[in-house]
């Protein structure tokens, strides 16, 4: 999974009740391909015991700052590692690297580290909330650690709920993702990615819309900010969550869609048009439920706006867009056609017949089609994860062109 494969990260984990999820996340990254080092302090041990760790990373676990045999290890680890993540990171973790102390093994590493650091804080909201707390963190931040904000939500027992509360393991890794890749092409750049379907109303209860999930656009999004990139994403109806990162504009209607990309394109160096917006809307739109024993014997359909079409003289000129065609037959001819008519320098083309291939599954068999003169490209059959990685290659490419 890219980033990991092969990549090397240092998991510290400090003495907090959230040190429950820290298993988890070693086990995320362990699966992602990561070689995962997990270094636990004295205080993590008393949550949750080294062997825990080991077991689902197949690594020992670090534990003390000086061992025999080990006088070197805060200088190999920190080394060793391509990214640092401390997660959960205790407010005393927190105000100890503040002021840059290295009295146990952890702190030594950070310290001794070249590579990025990631901090993951979680405690009590008050200890959370309290000036020193946000002074350490600001400082931090300052002398260049990435920090992830803490939720809000339940907090240990008796305590309610509030901000303080560590990301889920999920989370937590989308954002390691951003520090190992996000030193490409798209770092800064802005990626405007629409998603789903539309939804266009019959009367107040009924729609007319397709089968789309929006897991192809979401994948994108996802990626794209993994790759540094300031991302929107345009999002219709999902049947899975929006990304971690990204800036989520919902809409409904094809209508809306057309209006989000339109207030955001000017200033974008990307659109990828991933959704699937509604190609025809109820001519009209009762304002009552139909009843059944009154339902009409057919609806007047009239066509939504082309948004690409419609949006094509807010493109910036240097702007690369990309649209995508899923066709039933004379695929090639579609996706070709669309790329003319819209001026567009990329299109993804896909079968909606073929198995593994169309809406609502966690696949994708697509063939790149370029406005660049560049011979078709088909690809086999991979994950829409790979998918949009694959696309944002290409996308990568053009822009260096530009």
């Amino acid at each position: 999974m890219r980033p990991f494969a092969q990549r090397r990260v240092l998991l510290g984990v400090t003495g907090g009740i959230a040190c429950y999820k820290s298993v988890g996340l070693a086990r995320l990254l362990t699966q992602a391909g990561a070689e995962v080092d997990v270094v636990q302090t004295r205080a993590a041990q008393d949550f949750v015991g080294p062997v825990t760790f080991e077991a689902v990373t197949g690594r020992p676990v670090s534990t003390q700052l000086i061992a025999a045999g080990h006088a070197l290890d805060h200088i190999k680890l920190a080394r060793a590692a391509h990214a640092i993540v401390v997660a959960p990171a205790t407010a005393d973790f927190l105000a100890r690297a503040a002021i840059g102390r290295a009295d146990d093994l952890l702190t030594a590493i950070v310290l001794a580290a070249d590579a990025p650091v990631l901090l993951v804080p979680a405690m009590n909201d008050r200890m959370w909330s309290h000036p020193q707390t946000t002074q350490n963190v600001a400082h931090l931040r300052s002398i260049g650690y990435r920090v992830v904000d803490p939720e809000t939500g339940p907090l240990a027992v008796g305590e309610g709920s509030g901000p303080g509360r560590m990301p889920e393991p999920e989370t937590i890794l989308a954002h390691i993702g951003r520090v190992l890749d996000a030193d490409g092409v798209l770092r800064g750049r802005r990626v405007v990615v629409t998603a789903g379907s539309t939804r266009e109303p019959i009367d107040p209860v009924r729609f007319l819309s397709n089968r789309s999930s929006g897991k192809m656009g979401v994948a994108v999004a996802a990626a794209a900010w993994r790759r540094g990139a300031d991302v929107t994403l345009i999002a219709g109806p999902l049947t899975v969550p929006a990304p971690v990162g990204v800036t989520t504009i919902n809409v409904e209607t094809a209508a809306e869609m057309r209006d989000a990309v339109a207030a955001n394109l000017r200033d974008a160096d990307a659109l990828i048009m991933a959704a699937a917006p509604a190609d025809f809307r109820p001519a009209t739109v009762a304002d009552q439920k139909i009843k059944k024993n009154a339902a009409p014997s057919s609806i007047a359909l009239e066509p939504t706006d082309d948004i690409l079409l419609a949006t094509r003289d807010l493109r910036g000129p240097k702007a690369i867009i990309v649209g995508f065609a899923l066709e039933t037959q004379a695929v090639l001819a579609g996706g070709r056609d669309k790329l003319q008519r819209k001026s567009l320098d990329l299109v993804v083309v896909n079968d909606a017949t073929e198995p593994g291939a169309g809406f609502s599954v966690d696949t994708n068999r697509v063939t790149f089609v370029f406005g660049n003169g560049t011979p078709d490209e088909a690809l086999p059959l991979l994950a829409k994860s790979d998918v949009a990685d694959a696309i944002l290659d290409r996308v990568e490419g053009l822009l260096r062109a530009r």
